[in-house]
């Protein structure tokens, strides 16, 4: 008996366990926290890219205007949350930088020197294609309900989505549809890109391991899940003037998040 005692005392936890780390859902609210403290240490670099992703935005946006695709902006500006994650890498290495006590500048946090190398382009290769797997099954949705009728514009595209039958069936699905999309994008990146560049693995390891993370610690990642929608919210409503900080903070703020979990 006392053999089976000692063997199951020194028997290993299983992995799932050991990532099990019982935060409440508030301790989402620390990371922001945290996140802000690091905006606002040396904020230049950190508003610097934020003012660069909101410029890059912008241009996209134009773009999509100017070759007639404004009909897939919605499921793109659906999309930049996919692949949200791997373009804070930046903000990681800062955060990382000042946990260690190292200089923080912008050139290190554009010329990233991952740990896992070309692994993390690998990992934004498959949200990229995530991404535009959502846009194409946007469009679908729209022809499901719509067939071929064109697109109305963005002047009168909500009133057809609120007094038709027809619109309020394709919220309901693309809703369905496009939150099975983020919630899988959310659980495979937002650990696997801060692994990948602070650890040596490989991109499906990682995002492996990301999934694992965050169903092992469900109630504080739907906060945090929840904190992230919400900020994206407040960006889109201002114009995406408000990425120029919201998109630093959320990207320290998931670094102290890694951290904190892994």
């Amino acid at each position: 008996m006392g053999t089976l005692n000692q063997a199951a005392e020194t028997a290993p936890v299983p992995l799932a366990a050991q990532r099990r780390r019982n935060l409440p859902a508030g301790a989402a609210l620390g990371w922001l926290g945290e996140g802000w403290r690091d905006l606002w240490n040396r904020p230049a670099p950190s508003l610097a890219y934020g003012i660069a992703v909101f410029a890059v935005s912008l241009a996209i946006i134009w773009g999509l205007f100017a070759l007639g695709l404004d009909y897939i902006l919605f499921p793109a500006l659906a999309g930049f949350m996919v692949v949200g994650p791997l373009i804070a890498i930046g903000l990681y290495q800062k955060s990382r930088d000042i946990e260690a006590g190292q200089p923080v500048s912008l050139g290190r946090m554009v010329f990233v020197q991952a740990a896992s190398g070309a692994q993390v382009w690998f990992t934004g290769a498959i949200l990229c294609l995530l991404m535009l797997v959502w846009m194409r099954a946007a469009v679908i949705i729209y022809a499901l309900f719509f067939g071929l009728r064109p697109f109305p514009g963005l002047d009168r595209v909500f009133s057809m989505l609120l007094t038709t039958p027809e619109g309020w069936g394709m919220l309901v699905v693309g809703t369905a549809v496009g939150g099975l999309f983020a919630a899988f994008s959310f659980a495979i990146s937002t650990f696997a890109v801060p692994m990948l560049l602070d650890e040596k693995t490989d991109a499906f390891t990682a995002m492996g391991t990301s999934i694992s993370l965050v169903w092992n610690n469900l109630p504080v990642m739907l906060a945090w899940g929840a904190i992230v929608l919400a900020l994206f919210i407040v960006s889109v409503a201002t114009g995406l003037l408000g990425l120029i900080v919201v998109f630093p903070l959320l990207g320290h703020a998931t670094w102290h998040s890694y951290r904190a979990i892994r």
